[in-house]
């Protein structure tokens, strides 16, 4: 067989997550090889231009290829370089095995000699080989740099949404998506949108990918799941301190996650999603309370499981109006409410002032006790004291300042915790006070208590401590001892009526 006879498929490659950036482009090996074909003499049959990673097994235009030359399309390949048709184990083998068979007759390179001996085909799997160990000493190398950096605080990888790469500062804020994004977190966390929602809201406000495709449903989950618009970073599992700046506080973050909590939660298939389907049990025999649908109406009854039990069915409607009259029992009116949070703000303005001034006096002597350990030091080093004299003294002196900074850790975590549990309690008795759907309703009551019951068509609920307080004072539905609550808004224990004996002084709450 001559030249003349012989039939080439030209086959180039140039992927566009290749990191060899020294490859010719696909113009550029399409022309060399096209010359290199009328200078042999070679009859090309087709042309194959593929733009995918070789790294991995399962490239289309590859296989398709292969499949022809298996069919006796051609019998020869016209490549710029062996790396071009195969970076992995499984094409490589697959060449030299149609090598073996005679599938494949001749192969041509410009910038590599073969030819179908055994020196050639030997040649050629070391050819492969290298290929293959640059893939994957690149890879290597590419994730320790990524490692690095993200330990630095520094994210390695493309910026997600809402972010932009610049150099030599890492990621940063979009100037536009990133109130987007931050409007998205906000939007889902009020549990008024679900995912398919929020896609069609914000794709018109205009949240796309950087390639101006618009956003899927699971790219919305993904975006409402990732951290790092806290300043976090999650990398192979594991959370970092980044750097960059974050577009959303992580209190936002965690509110989105409970609602995506809250809304993932399976349903029984076949059952019709009734609002206090599962809520309440029995309070004669303790089984569940089930829903019914009769003649357009929803209807409570036990279900009568375990014991015999003489409890009716209870109009759905009675139930909610008993809901929201315990609510009421167990809430703050608006006109107190505000009267209220700014007193607690005036309260907390002036006990901040005052803990900047206790902080400042331990700081001062956490700042004394290091000076004179140097000072210590010194004298050691002077050998005005000896070696058994430094150790004893500076193990008192580092024992006491370690005591200090947990004092000073201690107070501020608890100066920054009263009053920020004051005013969610303060919060949540705004969301009560408030008008809202009966599902709204629900998801607050459930909150305020638990053990919840119906016997004798009247809801029945154990109120959890704060609550408590509320229904059991004076001002059951209108007042409560707030400073009980600063130290505990669950259980609301030892009571300091000073703040609401101000209030009472001053408004009729």
């Amino acid at each position: 067989m001559n030249n003349q006879t012989k039939k080439f498929f030209i086959y180039t490659r140039k992927s566009t997550d290749d990191k060899d950036r020294q490859v010719r482009s696909i113009s550029d090996q399409l022309s060399e090889l096209k010359e290199l074909a009328l200078k042999e003499q070679l009859e090309v049959v087709d042309v194959f231009v593929e733009k995918q990673t070789a790294k991995i097994p399962g490239r289309p235009v590859f296989n398709e290829m292969i499949t022809r030359m298996e069919a006796g399309e051609a019998t020869g390949i016209l490549a710029w370089h062996p790396d071009r048709l195969a970076r992995n184990s499984v094409d490589g083998g697959k060449v030299i095995y149609l090598v073996d068979t005679g599938v494949i007759s001749e192969m041509k390179f410009p910038t590599f000699w073969f030819d179908p001996t055994p020196q050639g085909k030997f040649m050629l799997s070391i050819a492969f080989s290298q290929s293959k160990y640059y893939v994957d000493n690149l890879s290597e190398n590419i994730k320790r740099g990524h490692r690095n950096k993200v330990k630095e605080g520094i994210w390695p990888q493309m910026s997600p949404i809402g972010y932009v790469n610049e150099k030599g500062k890492g990621i940063v804020p979009h100037p536009e998506l990133s109130i987007l994004v931050k409007k998205t977190f906000e939007a889902y966390s009020t549990g008024n949108f679900t995912l398919r929602q929020l896609r069609d809201k914000f794709n018109e406000l205009g949240l796309k990918r950087k390639s101006g495709k618009e956003l899927a449903v699971s790219n919305y989950q993904k975006l409402l799941k990732n951290p790092i618009y806290t300043g976090l970073m999650l990398y192979n599992g594991e959370i970092f301190e980044g750097k960059h700046e974050p577009i959303i506080s992580k209190k936002l973050f965690d509110s989105v996650q409970e609602v995506m909590s809250r809304k993932s939660k399976p349903h029984s298939k076949g059952l019709k999603p009734f609002l206090y389907r599962g809520f309440f049990r029995c309070g004669e025999c303790g089984c569940f309370i089930t829903t019914e649908q009769q003649k357009g109406h929803n209807y409570l009854r036990c279900t009568k499981r375990k014991n015999p039990c003489t409890q009716r069915y209870v109009r759905e409607e009675l139930i909610t109006s008993q809901i929201q009259e315990e609510i009421k029992k167990v809430s703050l009116p608006l006109d107190c409410l505000s009267r209220m949070i700014e007193e607690n703000k005036k309260d907390q303005s002036s006990e901040i002032q005052s803990s900047t001034l206790f902080a400042d006096s331990i700081k001062a002597d956490i700042s004394l006790l290091g000076t004179k350990i140097e000072k210590l030091m010194n004298a050691y080093l002077e050998s005005a004291l000896s070696l058994e004299e430094y150790r004893d003294a500076k193990n008192a002196l580092v024992a006491s300042k370690q005591l200090l900074k947990e004092k000073l850790s201690a107070f501020e975590q608890k100066a920054n915790n009263r009053f920020e549990l004051t005013e969610k309690f303060l919060k949540y008795n705004m969301e009560l006070a408030n008008e809202g759907t009966n599902e709204e309703k629900l998801h607050l009551f459930k909150k305020v208590g638990s053990n919840f019951q119906i016997k004798d068509r009247t809801v029945l609920f154990e109120p959890r401590g704060a609550w408590k307080t509320l229904l059991d004072s004076e001002f059951g539905g209108g007042n409560a001892l707030v400073s009980r609550l600063r130290r505990d808004p669950i259980s609301g224990s030892n009571a300091d009526s000073e703040f609401w004996r101000r209030g009472r002084d001053s408004n009729s709450c």
